[in-house]
């Protein structure tokens, strides 16, 4: 078993193969090539790796696993993972290994790493593997998802009465005040530079700008959300949800689409609407409810750390997890007792 190290920056040489192998498993979005290239351009530094392993050890063979790794620390690899990315990327044929995979990886990765990490995997598309002597699985985040089976109405009345009363109460106030909303859905590649405007808009007016971290049109992120955005929906993979109270636009969000899956990757809304409106729960109502209606997907997926807005609005969650592979044992423990010195004391109680 060998594997090939590349620059990342040469990925478009191997796209299609990082395609096929795509093709072969959980063929979530996410890990599409038309969704990594443009992190890799946009994310990536000097350094990067693509990580090529064939079957049979040699360019001839087919492809049995790719990822795209980088140096995290001294003596640490781990795979790519800027914000924008949800999962770990790290592609590789169902019935594999993924242990014998990653420590081989780690074995012919430049420096003699000590540890190289999986981020952020998905234990609905990797199962999570036990821990072993040279093996230790880390949680990550919880996160939600809602099954898009049977009706809308159905959906709704599981709801808790807070939320669907709360939103109720909202609309009639709205039509008591002559506003008018509406939900626009946009598939068009054309129409997505102009949607990452829009969307840069809302987030530079608010918390996010001053922090720094808002999408612009012009800033790395704008180019990410509008190069992926419209390559994949050039194919029809992706979609752009707009809502408005009369012609303002007060809500976004920016999702990515597979055969069975839609995935909220990015949600915005206009930080100046009073207060007593919920913009962005009214818009997921409209749009959670043509999701059902269309019957086109099986999953809505959020991926982002659970919130209390998601319980209310789903009890599916599942905890995502990190895996770190050692070359030897004894770094294993060693790393595992340190961690639980760091961790702090729990607080103390007091027995009657």
């Amino acid at each position: 078993m060998s594997w090939r190290l590349v620059p990342a920056s040469a990925f478009a040489q191997h796209a299609a193969d990082w395609a096929r192998l795509h093709a072969a498993g959980p063929a979530t979005s996410l890990l599409a090539a038309d969704f990594v290239a443009p992190l890799i351009e946009q994310f990536g530094r000097e350094g990067d790796l693509l990580a090529l392993w064939r079957k049979d050890g040699n360019d001839s063979g087919s492809i049995g696993a790719m990822a795209i790794v980088r140096p995290t620390r001294r003596g640490a690899w781990a795979t790519l993972q800027p914000a924008q990315a949800p999962l770990g990327l790290w592609l590789q044929q169902p019935g594999l290994d993924t242990e014998t995979l990653a420590r081989s990886l780690l074995g012919a990765l430049p420096g003699f790493p000590l540890i190289f990490a999986l981020t952020q995997m998905d234990p609905m598309l990797m199962p999570r593997p036990a821990d072993g002597p040279c093996t230790r699985t880390l949680d990550y985040i919880d996160t939600a998802r809602v099954t898009l089976d049977g009706s809308f109405d159905d959906y709704w009345m599981e709801r808790g009465k807070n939320l669907r009363g709360n939103l109720k109460k909202q609309r009639a106030r709205l039509e008591r005040e002559g506003i008018v909303t509406r939900l626009q859905i946009d598939r068009d590649p054309v129409a997505m530079a102009q949607a990452v405007t829009d969307y840069g808009r809302l987030e530079g007016a608010g918390w996010k700008a001053d922090k720094g971290t808002a999408v612009h049109a012009d800033n790395a992120q704008g180019r990410y959300y509008r190069a992926m955005l419209e390559a994949l929906a050039s194919r029809n993979a992706a979609s752009v949800v707009r809502y408005y109270f009369n012609e303002q636009l007060v809500a976004m969000d920016l999702c990515v689409e597979d055969a069975n899956s839609i995935v909220v990757l990015k949600t915005s809304y206009d930080e100046s609407v009073p207060g007593n409106w919920s913009p962005t729960l009214l818009m997921r109502e409209e749009a959670t409810r043509a999701l059902f209606d269309a019957g086109r997907f099986a999953r809505l997926e959020f991926y982002g750390r659970v919130m209390e807005w998601h319980l209310r609005w789903t009890d599916e969650v599942r905890t995502m997890y990190h895996v770190n592979y050692y070359r030897w044992p004894g770094l294993r423990r060693l790393h595992t007792m340190l961690d639980a010195r760091s961790r702090p004391a729990p607080s103390p109680t007091t027995s009657l």
